[in-house]
């Protein structure tokens, strides 16, 4: 009998993705699987219930879903969702898979929660940044759109246009933004804002980016702190010492004071993230500026960031926002379905689950089996022995 994926309605608050969308029921069918979706799970981010019938999912209540479903497909499970994901762990049973976002290194307690329902709970954060898994990787897709939605927050906060103008009114000079952190995220800014006509200049700790970021349109600001060693597995910034942020942020602060806009991205996996705009850099921005916190879901790197907040501080308009895929669900889903598609594919061989631990894509973000945590980091972060039972 053919295996099936079940896609739930998300429910953490103000999520509007959908794990799966329309398009991707056909793959799946081709590969041999059934889909069923909750009523409604597509709606908000523009795919209602009879584009999935019409692609061959079948339409069913949450409960139904996670009683049909072998695989439950979700964009947030518990980790990723810890309030009301809870009230789905008595819908989950032994043996069934989850797969989804789920804050595998901050959210442990959630991790052994899922380990006691039994279910095998894959974390897609964990996807390793190798190129077999480029096409699985959720991080990259999301941080894409962060990256785009950012730039235009920051057009609608900034008293200014983007643009240059030659008008008869006189000239209207340019927007100057500044955006800290060259990854997924900082690079697609730097290329929005570029496409809005703003004038764009960039920072990154690894300084190896340098090419990417004028690949761009943007200038590469050095400071005289750069750090070789500022990257850390799979291209990832690491964490820096204190002495080195405290000298940054002395130099940065003279390039803030020139900005329109200011945009942060920078993050470090299962870390607090770094404070690289402090107050007194805050309060020696031009009045009118505007700071986009792209890592306030981490705390922020405005060490005045309020997370899911906009507010005005000494003139300066500082905005942390939160869940940005959200504010482009149609497309984050497409993407973030295909990512999922992809793992999806490589778990299932002829039919069946297959779970190998030789794979590296499924060893690193395979969490629980069995009814134990596995994945040895996040045992290691628990405080469980390494036992037999730990992937290393």
């Amino acid at each position: 009998m053919p295996l099936t994926v079940g896609v739930p309605r998300e429910t953490f608050p103000g999520e509007r993705r959908v794990a799966i969308v329309p398009r991707a029921c056909e793959v799946l069918k081709k590969a041999g699987l059934n889909i069923v979706v909750e009523h409604l799970a597509g709606v908000e981010a523009g795919y209602p219930d009879e584009q999935f019938v019409g692609r061959g999912a079948d339409i069913a209540a949450r409960q139904d879903v996670f009683a049909r479903a072998d695989f439950i497909a979700q964009v947030r499970s518990l980790g990723a969702n810890p309030e009301h994901g809870r009230q789905d762990l008595n819908l989950l049973r032994p043996g069934q898979a989850v797969i989804g976002m789920a804050e595998p290194l901050t959210a442990l307690q959630e991790s052994a929660d899922l380990a006691r329902t039994g279910v095998t709970a894959f974390a897609l954060e964990l996807i390793p940044r190798i190129t077999r898994a480029q096409s699985m990787d959720v991080l990259s897709s999301m941080a894409t759109v962060a990256g785009y939605e950012s730039v235009l927050l920051a057009a609608t906060a900034l008293p200014k246009m983007f643009p240059m103008f030659m008008t008869a009114a006189g000239t209207v000079t340019p927007a100057k933004v500044f955006v800290l952190g060259a990854g997924v995220a900082g690079l697609q800014a730097i290329a929005t804002a570029r496409r809005l006509g703003a004038v764009v200049s960039a920072y990154d700790v690894r300084p190896v980016v340098k090419e990417q970021v004028e690949s761009v349109g943007a200038k590469f600001v050095m400071l005289e702190v750069e750090n070789t060693t500022a990257e850390g597995a799979g291209g990832y910034a690491k964490a820096m010492d204190e002495s080195f942020y405290r000298r940054q942020a002395e130099l940065l602060g003279a390039v803030c004071r020139e900005q329109d806009v200011v945009i942060s991205t920078a993050a470090v996996p299962g870390r607090k993230a770094p404070i690289l705009i402090t107050r007194a850099m805050v309060e020696g921005m031009m009045p009118g500026s505007v700071i986009i916190d792209l890592a306030a879901e981490r705390g922020g790197n405005c060490d005045i960031t309020r997370p899911g907040e906009r507010y005005m501080h000494n003139g300066v308009t500082v905005w942390g926002p939160l869940n940005m895929p959200s504010l482009a669900p149609f497309h984050a889903s497409q993407m973030y379905s295909s990512n999922l598609t992809s793992f999806l594919k490589l778990l299932v061989k002829d039919g069946q689950l297959s779970i190998n631990t030789e794979d590296e894509i499924i060893r690193e973000t395979l969490v629980t089996r069995n009814g134990e945590v596995v994945h040895a980091r996040i045992r290691e972060l628990l405080g469980i022995p390494q036992t037999q039972g730990a992937i290393q």
